[in-house]
C-alpha cells in the first residue's frame, strides 16, 4: 500500500520538485522549442504563489516525501455572479502516479479552496485529445458545450 497523499501549498523549498512537474506539464502540451515558457515567466509564476496580493494560487500533492502532482488555480471576478470564480488553470501529476487518485485529490483540493473563498463555480479547459484526463473530468465536473477562441499578441 502506498503512503498517504498530502495535500499542501508550495514551500520555498520546493521549487525544483515543482518545477519538475511543470516543465513535464509544458512538455505534454509541447510547450518546448520556439514555444518553450520562458524561464522568466516561470520564475514569476512561481513567485506569484507566495505573493499575498496575487489571485494565482497553487497547490502540490505529496507522497513519500517527493511531490507527485500540482495545481494551480486562480479567483476572478465575473459578469454573471456576484461572488468570485475560480480558473482551474493547470492540473499536472507525475506519470507514475496516474491512475491513482492524485488528480482527483488536487480538483477536490481546489473546490474545497473556491468554496471558502465564496466562489460558486470552479471551471477549466483542457486539449481535446487529453482523453486519459477527460475520462476524469466527466467524473467530476460537466461540459458545459462551450468552445474556447484566442487571439495571442
Amino acid at each position: 500500500m502506498s503512503a498517504k497523499l498530502v495535500l499542501r501549498p508550495p514551500l520555498p523549498s520546493d521549487f525544483e520538485s515543482w518545477e519538475r512537474l511543470w516543465e513535464g506539464y509544458n512538455n505534454f502540451y509541447k510547450r518546448t522549442g520556439p514555444t518553450a515558457i520562458p524561464a522568466e515567466v516561470t520564475g514569476m509564476t512561481w513567485k506569484r504563489f507566495f505573493d499575498a496580493y496575487e489571485p494565482v494560487h497553487a497547490l502540490v500533492a505529496e507522497r513519500d516525501g517527493a511531490l507527485v502532482g500540482l495545481v494551480h488555480y486562480i479567483f476572478h471576478r465575473n459578469t454573471t455572479m456576484l461572488g468570485p470564480t475560480c480558473y482551474l488553470q493547470d492540473l499536472f501529476t507525475d506519470e507514475t502516479t496516474r491512475g491513482q487518485g492524485v488528480g482527483r485529490a488536487l480538483i477536490n483540493a481546489v473546490y474545497d479552496r473556491a468554496k471558502s473563498a465564496g466562489a460558486t463555480r470552479v471551471y477549466w479547459h483542457t486539449h481535446e485529445t487529453n482523453e486519459t484526463a477527460m475520462k476524469l473530468y466527466d467524473k467530476v465536473a460537466e461540459a458545459p458545450g462551450f468552445v474556447m477562441y484566442r487571439k495571442d499578441f
